[in-house]
């Protein structure tokens, strides 16, 4: 792979453990690593062994970010009618039977449509949360998505198990029967999963929620993953109807019932907790259990505002999530973290979290909830997935310190994207991908389910 220089850049946050920011900065990238990092002039002899160079004047330079939970096969069910004003429960009712009719080249459609989105917004890597498998849909569909797009992808295997009959929220037509769904996980991890550095795919098993399966699968799937060496990932305590189920099923808060089924460590992530109180954050502070934070649907779906703040401070490990589509209708990275700030600020004042640590959420904080030691900085060694942001932009002008205006004031799109040192967005635009034909697709998709609907 060629040697390439990104040079002349404002600011390079690298989001190390020094928290280092590179004035006037450069970037070498070669064999999918970043190979140098410093400031001033580049030196002539270094320049000139590059084989291609980037020009980032006036530009803030930071690691890809880092998406810790999604849906992407709802990408294509956007501002549902009935679904639009619901709460959790109700959203999931109104929304299960059009999901029913999805078929695999729906899914593949869905998650290129959304890998596409998050890319134009700084993505590098997003952890995908698929649990229905109607039709002849398979995970495939989905890690098929990303090889096409060419970011990183944590696919992970969701499932449901208990339907309406049997006291659980899905229709019992998009339930699976337990062993299939261990097997088909084991097929998968087999296939699929990458233990090495700079794995561009990697699998974890998710099942769907507390409420949506049993408690034996739970269990089952943690030993299995723990076989593996892959990770966990679920839903919990995302509302006040979450607590309630759990407290009246279980006799216990979500919390306690992870950890009495193995799910806490530092191998799990769970997504939203809003409703933790403090002694499950406690929990999650010993166990270093991690936590996927996604403040927009939190806010659509009137779910709460998860307390962040005391999870950093006791060292819960967070990153910042953008939720499937159908219930934040944009996956939009940089956004995502300037309402984490927002709401922190709400709720415990207005210096409750700064910018840049919401930047770090994004990054560094995204890489340990997914368990990579390889990305999610701009240090030596690492995988070189860089994002550039041009702030010379209506937004951002004006701003006296770029690299809070990202959050405050950033650009709508990236510039440039870097993924394992390729180059997959130039200039605003894909470098691979026809965009167009990504939305032509989505499209038929979408109206083929609104016929069934």
């Amino acid at each position: 792979m060629p040697r390439h220089l990104i040079e002349n850049a404002d600011t390079i946050l690298c989001m190390n453990d020094a928290k280092s920011e590179f004035k006037n900065g450069y970037l070498v990238l070669a064999n999918g690593i970043i190979e140098q990092v410093g400031s001033g002039s580049v030196p002539p002899q270094l320049k000139a062994s590059c084989d291609t160079v980037t020009n980032a004047a006036g530009c803030v330079v930071t690691p890809g970010l880092i998406n810790t939970h999604h849906h992407l096969y709802q990408s294509i069910t956007r501002g549902v009618a009935g679904g639009q004003d619901a709460l959790l429960f109700g959203w999931l009712k109104t929304l299960y039977p059009i999901w029913g009719h999805l078929r695999s080249d729906d899914v593949y459609n869905a998650a290129r449509l959304g890998l596409a989105e998050l890319a134009l917004t700084g993505c590098t890597l997003t952890s995908d949360h698929h649990y229905l498998y109607p039709n002849d849909v398979t995970l495939d569909d989905t890690i098929h998505a990303a090889h096409s797009v060419g970011t990183r992808l944590t696919a992970t295997r969701g499932s449901m198990s208990i339907g309406e009959s049997n006291g659980g929220l899905p229709p019992d037509s998009l339930v699976e029967n337990e062993d299939a769904i261990l097997q088909d996980s084991i097929r998968l991890i087999d296939q699929y999963h990458q233990a090495e550095a700079g794995a561009m795919i990697q699998i974890a098993l998710a099942p769907c929620s507390p409420f949506s399966v049993s408690t034996d699968l739970m269990k089952s799937a943690a030993i299995l993953a723990r076989e593996k060496g892959v990770r966990l990932h679920t839903h919990l305590a995302e509302n006040v109807e979450d607590v309630r189920y759990s407290l009246e099923k279980f006799g216990c808060r979500p919390g306690q019932y992870a950890a009495d089924l193995g799910w806490v460590g530092p191998d799990v992530w769970h997504a939203h907790c809003v409703q933790l109180d403090p002694q499950e954050i406690a929990l999650f502070a010993e166990t270093h259990t991690g936590v996927a934070h996604c403040p927009c649907s939190n806010c659509r779906l009137g779910s709460g505002v998860a307390p962040i703040i005391h999870m950093k401070a006791q060292g819960v490990p967070v990153g910042i999530g953008v939720d499937g589509s159908a219930s934040n209708d944009i996956a939009h990275m940089l956004n995502e973290a300037r309402q984490c700030m927002l709401l922190q600020r709400v709720q415990y004042g207005a210096n409750a979290i700064t910018a840049r640590e919401v930047l770090e959420l994004a990054t560094r904080g995204g890489a340990k909830v997914l368990g990579r030691n390889d990305v999610g900085q701009l240090s030596i060694g690492y995988r070189a997935d860089v994002a550039i942001w041009d702030m010379n932009n209506l937004h951002s002008a004006g701003s006296w310190d770029p690299v809070t205006a990202l959050i405050f004031s950033g650009p709508q799109t990236v510039r440039d994207l870097f993924v394992e040192g390729k180059c997959i967005i130039k200039e605003c635009e894909f470098t691979h991908l026809d965009k167009n034909e990504v939305i032509t697709k989505a499209q038929e998709s979408t109206s083929y389910l609104m016929s069934k609907a």
